[in-house]
């Protein structure tokens, strides 16, 4: 038999059978941090997953991650239930990682070497709790072959040149501004609400001016009604 064949034949698992086994808090992040991306890159070709294996070399089924949440671009959003790098062609260029006491040994010691080999741009860490990373959020950009610190601003904030963000804790949640704009990235549900909140706004508003028309109107036809029977009276 071929080593073709044997490629071809190989099987990439798209679960190990296992739950995930992280608390509320880490999936519930998790799941914010793909939701942030996703919307940041609604309706363009990029891919927006986690929590997905990610198989980095052909014939190799061991040779598989799992980020927490990943950007890969020029790559069609389609859904998929893993990702196999020789059959897209492309690679994730930022990776996240929320760490928690269950991932913090494979976040700093094992994940950076799978990412570094696969030639992921830039590797985010952060946690929530900020019991197991100092500082709580870090991160890293790839520089020739080695993974260099980010140097966080004196906020503590960390700027991503690949995605053009800036990142930061606030309450230990992931906030994500532009890094042109300053504006403040929502999820799809926290946009919902603000877009709510505006037209509650513009409604309440609107009928303030309605009410205020009206209150005028009605002065109007009290001065007149008055200086009516002003007139009427000098008539007589």
């Amino acid at each position: 038999m071929s080593t073709g064949n044997s490629i071809l034949e190989v099987e990439y698992p798209y679960s190990d059978g296992e739950p995930m086994g992280e608390s509320d808090l880490h999936r519930d992040l998790m799941f914010d941090v793909i939701e942030l991306l996703r919307q940041r890159y609604a309706g363009e070709n990029v891919y927006i997953s986690g929590n997905q294996f990610l198989y980095y070399r052909e014939g190799h089924p061991k040779k598989v991650v799992c980020p927490d949440a990943m950007v890969v671009f020029d790559c069609s959003p389609k859904q998929r239930k893993s990702f196999k790098i020789w059959e897209e062609d492309r690679i994730p260029s930022v990776v996240f990682e929320v760490t928690s006491d269950n991932t913090k040994s494979t976040d700093i010691n094992s994940k950076p070497g799978v990412y570094k080999e696969v030639g992921v741009a830039e590797y985010f860490m952060y946690d929530p709790t900020g019991d197991y990373l100092t500082p709580s959020l870090c991160g890293f950009r790839l520089d020739g072959s080695e993974y260099r610190r980010i140097e966080p601003e004196s906020d503590g904030s960390i700027t991503s040149q690949t995605l053009g963000v800036r990142l930061y804790l606030m309450s230990g949640v992931l906030t994500v501004d532009d890094a042109k704009t300053g504006a403040t990235q929502l999820t799809r549900l926290e946009a919902s609400n603000v877009s709510r909140d505006r037209e509650r706004v513009q409604r309440e508003l609107a009928e303030s001016e309605r009410d205020k028309e009206r209150s005028a109107r009605l002065a109007a036809e009290a001065e007149l009604e008055r200086l009516r029977k002003l007139l009427d009276s000098d008539a007589t």
